[in-house]
Parts: C-alpha cells; sequence; structure tokens
C-alpha cells in the first residue's frame, strides 16, 4: 500500500446530491458498472435510509458489481447502519461508511458535546464493525475541527475497528500545505494509525479539491474520495480524471498507482453529464471539449513537429481519438462506427442502427457532422420513458402580435394536438405542452449553446424543471432551436413524472436530509 491510492468514487452519492442531478435507478446502475468496469476501487453507491430508491439501487448495485468494493453512507445512528447494511451485504466486498460533524458548528447540529460526541462515535463504530469487518468512520468538517479533539475521535474511530479513516475537507476550506500536514500529523501521533488507511475527501468551493487531495496523499493518506466530473454539492468535488491523470502523468513526484484503465474516462465523463444534466466545461481539465484543441497558429505548428510541445499526455490515454475523421450525408455505418470508438463511445448493433437513423437526418441538414454534434445526438437519446413524445410542431413568428404554436404532443400512445400563443417562439412551445398537459411544474433554467459553429450548428437546451421538490434536467439538440427547446423541455417533464410515481408508491429520491439525527 505504501504506493498504491485507492480510487472511492461518491459520484452517486455525494455528486448525485447536487441540485437536479438525481439519476433514475436504471442509471444508477449503468453508472455503476461503468466504475466497476473501469477500475475503482470502492464505489459508494448511495445512501441507503435516504429513501426506497437509494436503498433499492444500493442494493442492487452490491449485487452487480464485480470487483469494486460496494459502500453505502449511514449516519451516526444504529438505525442508519442497520439499513446501509442490509443494503450493501449483497456485496463480495461490503463496506459501511458512518460518518458525523466533529467541528464546533457541525456538533451543535445534534447538540453533543465533546464527550457525548465521542461515545456516539465509539458506539457507532463498533456496532457498523460488529455487522461488517470493512467499516470507514469519517469526522465531517475534520479541516475546521479542534486539532485535539479530532485526534481524540480518529483515535476511538480506529480502536472501534474502524478500517478507513476519512478526513473531510468538507466545505472547501483548507489548502494544500494545510491538507498535507493534517494527515502527516494524525498518522504520526494517533496510536494505530499505521493499521488503517487514511482517506481525503475535498471540497472545490475555493478551487483547490484536486491540490488538497494529491497533497493528503504526499502526507500519507491512500485512498482519495472523488467523483467524475468533479460533480457535487456547491462547487463539486475532487474529480476523479484529475487526480488519476496527474499522479499518472507526473510520477516523478508523485510515484503512486491506482487500478483505473484511464481510456474509460472520456465515456463516462460524457454519461455522467448526460444524466446528470451538467454539462462539462470546455476548458476542464482532462474532459473538456478544449483540453486538446489548439487554435493558436504558434501552438498548431508546434504540434505539428512535435504535439509534446503543447501536451502532457496523450489524447488516447483518456479515451480520445488524436485524429479526426470527418463525417457527412455521404458515410455509411462503417465509418460511423469507427468514429463512435474514437471517442469511446461502445454501441451495440440495435443501438448504432437507431444512432445511424439520427446521424443521417442530421446530415441531411448539416454540411459537416462533427465530433460534438455526435456526442449532442447521444446526450439527447437518454432513455428515459417517453410518457410524452413531441410528434409535430409548426411555429409562426413575426413582429407583430404573439407568436403561435401548433403542436401534435403523443400522451401515453393517444395524439393530441393544440394551437397555443406566447411571448416568443418558444413560449408559445411550452403553452402548447402545458395545455396538452396540464402540470404545476415551475422552469428554473432554460439554457441555449450552439454545439459548433455556423449557421447550420445544432443548438443544445438545458431545462431545469422543479415540482414540489422534485428536480429535473431535460436536455436536447437540432439544428431548430425551437425544436430543441420542445424536446428538452418534454424531457424534463418525463423525468419529472418518473418521480412523482415513485414518490406515490412511498419513496422520494431526497426524502431524507443529512441532519444527524436518531429520529
Amino acid at each position: 500500500m505504501t504506493d498504491h491510492v485507492l480510487i472511492f468514487d461518491t459520484t452517486l452519492r455525494d455528486g448525485e446530491q447536487s441540485p437536479g442531478a438525481t439519476m433514475t435507478h436504471a442509471e444508477k446502475l449503468e453508472i455503476a458498472e461503468m466504475l466497476d468496469d473501469m477500475g475503482v476501487d470502492i464505489i459508494e453507491a448511495g445512501f441507503p435510509i435516504a429513501s426506497e430508491g437509494d436503498f433499492k439501487a444500493v442494493s442492487e448495485i452490491a449485487k452487480r458489481s464485480k470487483q469494486s468494493q460496494i459502500c453505502g453512507l449511514s449516519r451516526a445512528n444504529f438505525k442508519d447502519i442497520d439499513r446501509c447494511w442490509e443494503a450493501v451485504k449483497h456485496s463480495a466486498r461490503p463496506r459501511i461508511h458512518t460518518f458525523i460533524g466533529t467541528s464546533p458548528l457541525h456538533r451543535a447540529i445534534p447538540n453533543l458535546d465533546m464527550d457525548q460526541m465521542a461515545e456516539r462515535i465509539h458506539d457507532c463504530v463498533t456496532h457498523a464493525r460488529n455487522l461488517c469487518d470493512n467499516v470507514q468512520w469519517s469526522s465531517m468538517d475534520a479541516t475546521r475541527t479542534e486539532w485535539d479533539f479530532l485526534k481524540r475521535t480518529v483515535d476511538i474511530a480506529i480502536k472501534a475497528g474502524a478500517s478507513t479513516i476519512n478526513i473531510p475537507d468538507t466545505v472547501g476550506y483548507t489548502e494544500p500545505v494545510e491538507s498535507a500536514d493534517l494527515i502527516k500529523r494524525l498518522i504520526e501521533e494517533v496510536d494505530g494509525a499505521d493499521t488503517v488507511i487514511f482517506s481525503t475527501h475535498c471540497h472545490n468551493d475555493l478551487g483547490m479539491a484536486t491540490a488538497n487531495s494529491l497533497a493528503a496523499v504526499a502526507g500519507g493518506a491512500r485512498q482519495i474520495e472523488c467523483t467524475i466530473n468533479g460533480l457535487g454539492e456547491r462547487a463539486g468535488n475532487t474529480a476523479l480524471e484529475e487526480v488519476v491523470m496527474a499522479m499518472r502523468v507526473r510520477k516523478d513526484i508523485m510515484p503512486y498507482d491506482t487500478r483505473i484503465d484511464t481510456t474509460k474516462i472520456m465515456n463516462i465523463s460524457r454519461r455522467v453529464s448526460t444524466v446528470a444534466g451538467f454539462p462539462v466545461q470546455f476548458n476542464k481539465a482532462i474532459v473538456g471539449k478544449n483540453a486538446f484543441a489548439h487554435e493558436s497558429g504558434i501552438h498548431q505548428d508546434g504540434m505539428l513537429k512535435n504535439r509534446e510541445t503543447f501536451e502532457v499526455m496523450k489524447p488516447e490515454d483518456v479515451g480520445l481519438s488524436g485524429t479526426s475523421l470527418p463525417l457527412g450525408k455521404h458515410s455509411g455505418r462503417a465509418a460511423l462506427r469507427d468514429k463512435l470508438e474514437k471517442l469511446g463511445v461502445e454501441m451495440g448493433d440495435n443501438e448504432l442502427k437507431d444512432m445511424f437513423v439520427r446521424f443521417k437526418a442530421l446530415a441531411d441538414r448539416k454540411k459537416e457532422v462533427f465530433d460534438e454534434d455526435l456526442i449532442a445526438l447521444i446526450r439527447q437519446h437518454d432513455g428515459v420513458d417517453d410518457h410524452l413524445k413531441l410528434k409535430d410542431l409548426t411555429v409562426i413568428c413575426g413582429m407583430n402580435g404573439p407568436q403561435k404554436a401548433t403542436m401534435v404532443l403523443e400522451i401515453d400512445g393517444e395524439d393530441k394536438t393544440v394551437q397555443a400563443t406566447g411571448d416568443g417562439p418558444v413560449d408559445a412551445t411550452f403553452n402548447a405542452v402545458k395545455q396538452l398537459f396540464p402540470h404545476g411544474a415551475r422552469l428554473q433554467l432554460y439554457q441555449v449553446h450552439a454545439v459548433t459553429e455556423g449557421t447550420d450548428a445544432q443548438a443544445t437546451v438545458t431545462v431545469r424543471m422543479e415540482e414540489e421538490g422534485r428536480i429535473a434536467t431535460g436536455e436536447s439538440a437540432d439544428t431548430d432551436t425551437v425544436v430543441a427547446s420542445a424536446k428538452a423541455y418534454i424531457n424534463a417533464l418525463n423525468r419529472l413524472i418518473v418521480r412523482r410515481e415513485q414518490t406515490e408508491v412511498g419513496y422520494d429520491e431526497k426524502a431524507v436530509s443529512y441532519k444527524d439525527t436518531d429520529a
């Protein structure tokens, strides 16, 4: 373990806590399978006590995992821990992760003094250890906890049977020197520290999550908690792709290994972005659209002579192709499959057949189909149950008077038609949907961006909607911005329908808060 760093992925738990990022049951299973396949050591599959949906997802992931440890999160009470164990026990390598906030601010939440909290930690870790021999304990908000008390709680957790001690920077408060020093001091001063693995969990509120995680490893941590694309609450978490590639590229100063198959990074990054509804910023390290793009003449000249002049890693290392194969309306299925494989996307024959039809329809409207166009086609076809389907849309615009939208919408197999007006073509379109399918959802976000350049570029539209505390995001792309808007709006409604049905049968994905309580 001296040179191996465990990768603990919490995309399905901490990442899914991002407002609007809730995933369906099928999406969670799909992402878990991809994480397992790429070599993630520990998958934190969810928070089983939070809802029946979370419990079922963690249980199913535990049953299906082939090589990863499957972990569930629990607060510091026996009810949470028991529920967590019921979910993860199906795994060949289960883990219980229990936590409590130890800083002065967080101790005030359950209204416990230091001695009471110390007793709670001992009892809960002991209880978890009696159920499972793989127990992780976290000191939430550790970086703002008094040193003497943090040291005391870590000592208690180790003696109670924890095998992994996580030191979270819950609010992204620390900096690299502090991060390394904190881990180093704990390892040096806590009895039994050499018998456990120390873990780091950093948030990105000050933009230092990756740096703090790598510094913690330098200080002796041998587990990094992270998420795909840095997904997570507020400014997000440490990005898996960043820490893994940093250790790979700079092995001269960070001589550590992971089990991650880095060639699978791009594919899972895109899939997480799709199901979460969180686009990856263009200049995002490793997985951003421009991460391996060069436009400057000087850069292009250097790249043509030797690509190492402006690239510290190969695009192939993260699942990208270094070459370009232009696609157009005369391209065949073999060319499409080749391009998708170079983009890191694998499709079965039936999926490819469907993708080819949509590709041809787009190619008929565009002179050239770029990589970004293909990615947009993949992202808009995300497998959500289609209670509502757009069959036809005609919009009339003019300088005078309201715009008109005539829509044919299939609702559970039945076609319905309506004409609506609005303040602009998109407003008229959304009003038409509301008339055909009345609902109380509130539009939180409407965002449009061009996938590529030119007047024939596809527009990608993202819509976020909220209904009674449930949030859903829809996304679609089309060369017609209004059509893309209608499809994204309908996609979000389809997701809300699924979550409404889940609530009606007795559970809600985010029904329980993370407040520490015995209730």
